[in-house]
């Protein structure tokens, strides 16, 4: 896979910098040989994943990687340094393919070093540039890799195309009759594509040999090079990924590129977008090609086997049926053969010489003589050559015992061949096997389960208004407790059910006034996540006040326990709500979402829903029903991703004791 181009990385870490800057590493992953993913997080701000591909990529992922249960061992050597460290900068060396994290820890001061050129390093370094761990050691003419060493950089590999000037441009020319297109990446130290683009720009053929520009052409690649280096900035950027139109992704930019005119492009709203979806998407597509190669090289070999087993099938019905021919050739010939063989052992007895024997034999012309080829006294056989059958008899043995033998010998060769057979149709299964395998992990191949970005107020039971007003209910008394002693506030309305073991539930108003509407579904959100849904019971009484009647403070006497809270005053009744849940699927740009909550509320938001009432139905197979159906109201991507998330996500809207599905909505 084709990494970042020096330009690329100079924007990639402005990004990254203004992003990522002074956040603690709370762990480090290692996806693969290659590849690492730090877990950040700041103050107040969502957690952020940071995948570093040595000699690939560089760029914060909104998808949730699988993580191996055992972390290799340079892996656990960065969290013993690096883990709850600071990330103080994140920068680009001298315009090279090389990002460096600067990182305070209790331990000390480290630069993380990762080297996007070539096949890449992820080099660990003290504060006196000495290399602690790297991912990749190796010693080299340069320079060397190796721990324990003080860390040089690689030597520069061209010139740092901001600070070019029009006469730097003559160097081109040197080149003689290398192609201009190559030049421009030596002599500037940008990528090959770059390159491109700067030639496309200036509307001069990349295969046009150097020696043969002219100071016209060299203006106009001047010209086109400031032009490109302008646009490479986070204020300018214009990040695209490029399409062809055979739908597969070919490149990235975090600018425009004429080069790519032709193809479609897909805009993003920030460079690091641009890089999460190109390169996921692309592992992707490379798993998926690596599993290809493996399911077809399986099959190959399967193959080989299958031809060697149809080889030896044929060879043993082959030599089954010379066996058969032999057995019948001696009976036709019985009389003769038994003749000869007696001939001879009688002979042999009379203190005749094998030689002699043989002799004999050969000077005579007639029949069962001229059946005679020759003996082989060390096995004591008698080679015979009849009806164009050539074949050893048992001297030993009579005419009927050696065509038995050969009689046994074609049925054992018929079994081996049957036995090949049977081996033939296990193999053939096995390719089939490994065919069907191989569509399934292909249909398997799909980008990773994005992140679940949650809201403060995720950690309650939560829905949005039919009107949009927030909603949220404690999971349990202590959820309560702190719902009401940090969350509530003096425009809120409070809900609760009329029974014990029953959540608090604010309806947050944020000084506007809802409808009857909003005010039914938080007091049926109330109602159906209290005790009366485990009870299962259709409705229950639920009312609401307001936050001043609400207080921690029991009469002279009494105490109230952890997320009991007493209420004064009037309250206000709505009667025989009704205890129903839906559990819906939000489709959104950046994945899916489950929802939950009144059915009103949920109908409003989306068509992708199933309603749920008190039941027998476990939660954990109540939850495995709902995805099924929702999963089949939906198409494409949406469906896999549903199919994939798990089922707790699920669960976490299902109200404590089952339920049972009561109606399906419409898309």
């Amino acid at each position: 896979m084709s990494g970042l181009s020096s330009l690329d990385i100079a924007v990639i870490t402005a990004e990254l910098n203004t992003a990522i800057r002074d956040s603690l590493i709370s762990n480090i992953y290692q996806l693969n040989d290659k590849t690492l993913l730090l877990k950040l997080r700041k103050h107040g701000e969502p957690k952020i994943n940071l995948i570093i591909e040595a000699g690939v990529e560089l760029h914060i992922t909104a998808y949730d990687f699988k993580r191996p249960s055992k972390p290799p061992n340079f892996c656990m050597a960065l969290r013993k340094y690096l883990r709850n460290g600071r990330i103080r900068e994140i920068r680009q060396y001298d315009f090279e393919r090389i990002v460096e994290l600067m990182i305070s820890s209790k331990s000390g001061e480290y630069r993380l070093i990762v080297e996007l050129f070539g096949d890449g390093n992820i080099i660990l370094v003290d504060s006196e540039n000495r290399i602690l761990h790297a991912l990749t050691y190796r010693r080299m003419r340069d320079r060397n890799i190796i721990r324990g060493e003080t860390f040089k950089y690689p030597p520069t590999k061209g010139r740092d195309p901001r600070s070019i000037r029009r006469e730097d441009l003559e160097e081109l020319r040197v080149n003689g009759h290398l192609e201009v297109v190559r030049s421009i990446v030596r002599v500037f130290g940008i990528g090959g594509k770059y390159a491109e683009e700067i030639l496309a720009r200036a509307g001069i053929d990349k295969n046009t040999p150097s020696s043969e520009l002219g100071e016209r052409e060299l203006d106009r690649i001047y010209e086109s090079l400031m032009d490109l280096v302008s646009e490479f900035s986070v204020e300018n950027e214009t990040p695209s990924v490029y399409v062809d139109e055979d739908g597969k992704w070919v490149d990235v930019s975090p600018i425009k590129m004429r080069k790519y005119s032709d193809m479609k492009t897909i805009n993003f709203g920030s460079f690091n977008g641009a890089l999460d979806e190109f390169y996921t998407r692309r592992a992707v597509e490379e798993e998926a090609l690596r599993a290809k190669r493996a399911i077809e090289e399986q099959i190959r070999r399967l193959e080989r086997i299958l031809e060697e087993q149809k080889r030896a099938a044929e060879e043993s019905m082959r030599k089954a049926e010379i066996y058969r021919r032999i057995g019948d050739a001696i009976y036709l010939h019985l009389n003769e053969i038994q003749f000869l063989l007696q001939r001879i052992m009688a002979e042999k007895r009379a203190g005749k010489s094998w030689k002699e024997i043989s002799e004999s034999l050969m000077k005579e012309s007639g029949v069962p003589a001229a059946y005679f080829r020759g003996i082989n006294p060390k096995a004591m056989t008698l080679s015979v050559s009849v009806d164009d059958l050539t074949f050893d008899l048992d001297l030993k043995a009579s005419a009927q015992e050696n065509a038995a033998r050969y009689y046994e010998l074609a049925k054992k060769a018929e079994r081996r061949a049957r036995g090949a057979e049977e081996a033939m149709k296990e193999t053939k299964a096995k390719i089939e096997d490994v065919r069907s395998r191989g569509v399934v992990e292909a249909e398997k191949a799909e980008l990773p389960m994005r992140i679940i970005r949650r809201e403060w107020y995720e950690r309650f039971r939560w829905f949005r208004s039919s009107e949009g007003f927030l909603v949220i209910g404690g999971r349990d008394r202590i959820q309560n407790e702190l719902l009401i002693k940090r969350y509530m506030e003096p425009d809120d309305l409070v809900f609760h059910a009329e029974i014990p073991g029953a959540p608090f539930v604010l309806l947050k108003t944020r000084g506007e006034k809802p409808s009857e509407v909003t005010i039914f579904e938080a007091a049926q959100f109330a109602g159906s996540y209290s005790r009366a849904w485990r009870e299962g019971l259709g409705s229950i009484h639920v009312y609401w006040v307001r936050p001043e009647q609400v207080s921690k403070s029991p009469p002279s006497g009494e105490y109230l326990s952890r997320g009991a809270f007493m209420i004064y005053g009037s309250r206000n009744y709505i009667r025989n709500v009704p205890l129903e849940v839906a559990i819906g699927v939000l489709v959104e740009d950046e994945g899916i979402r489950i929802i939950g909550g009144p059915p009103s509320a949920i109908a409003k938001q989306t068509g992708t829903y199933v309603k749920i009432r008190p039941g027998d139905k476990s939660s954990g197979e109540l939850a495995k029903q709902i995805r099924n159906l929702l999963a089949g109201m939906l198409s494409g991507e949406a469906r896999g991703a549903l199919l994939r998330m798990p089922l707790d996500e699920i669960q976490r809207f299902i109200p404590p004791g089952g339920g049972s599905i009561s109606r399906v909505g419409n898309t």
